[in-house]
């Protein structure tokens, strides 16, 4: 038994409250156990230069903790003048694994920006950060759709993360913050609902792992990503209808 009570192979509770801010074109608050995470989704009737002229969109990402969202406080980045090195990285993965789920060329000239704030940390911030967006985006997106500003369906698919790894010999799916600060090793994956990975980060904290346990990390972590994902088809329902590309 793990420390919150879970089954090895167990995700954490999900609640969802979408539309929690007022302005945004897609918002909302995902809770993954203790981790809490405030998505909203933007759109903007501008690309960047390089897409400029081509007809094509674009779909971004920022991140960032709030200073008490951790158990000591975080000095604000624009305290110091720059993001870290941690949050660009973040910030580009969440970003990569919306865009590997629309097709841009149908989007037209506009960005949708998706803003991932973290409320409160407990492991897992990024792949919280990551099933969230997608829900985000997907309701601005259909917002647009109602007003006629999307002519054709550029939803390929659903994208969700999850973590996995090895604490005390045994692997577990979700990590919270101790598990994940005791782990041997500790692996987040991005999946496509259809099984297809957007990205794999797996670090050997203290002992190297073999191809056996990789395979059985990534079989457990696809488990975790199903369920997810079957989250986001019960939360976006009908509005995906007229969204999703055959």
């Amino acid at each position: 038994m793990r420390i919150d009570g879970r089954k090895m192979d167990e995700n954490r509770p999900v609640k969802v409250d979408r539309g929690f801010l007022k302005y945004a074109e897609g918002s909302l608050l995902i809770e993954v156990g203790e981790t809490k995470v405030l998505c909203t989704a933007t759109v903007e009737e501008k690309v960047p230069l390089f897409l400029r002229g081509t007809g094509q969109g674009w779909v971004t990402a920022e991140y960032g903790m709030l200073p008490r969202s951790t158990k000591t406080r975080i000095p604000r980045e624009s305290a110091t003048g720059r993001a870290s090195g941690r949050t660009f990285e973040i910030q580009r993965l969440i970003g990569r694994s919306l865009r590997a789920v629309i097709d841009l060329t149908r989007l037209g000239e506009r960005t949708v920006l998706v803003d991932c704030d973290v409320i409160q940390a407990d492991g897992g911030t990024r792949t919280t950060a990551i099933t969230g967006a997608f829900v985000a985006m997907v309701d601005a997106l259909s917002r647009l759709k109602e007003n006629g500003q999307i002519k054709r369906p550029l939803l390929k698919d659903f994208v969700a993360g999850v973590s996995v790894g090895y604490v005390d010999g045994e692997l577990l799916l979700d990590l919270n913050y101790a598990e994940d600060s005791m782990a041997e090793v500790d692996m987040n994956v991005v999946m496509t609902g259809s099984g297809k990975f957007v990205e794999i980060q797996g670090t050997a904290e203290e002992v190297p792992f073999d191809k056996a346990q990789l395979d059985q990390m990534l079989h457990l972590a696809t488990q975790g990503i199903d369920r997810l994902v079957d989250l986001q088809r019960q939360l976006l329902g009908s509005d995906l209808n007229s969204l999703k590309t055959a």
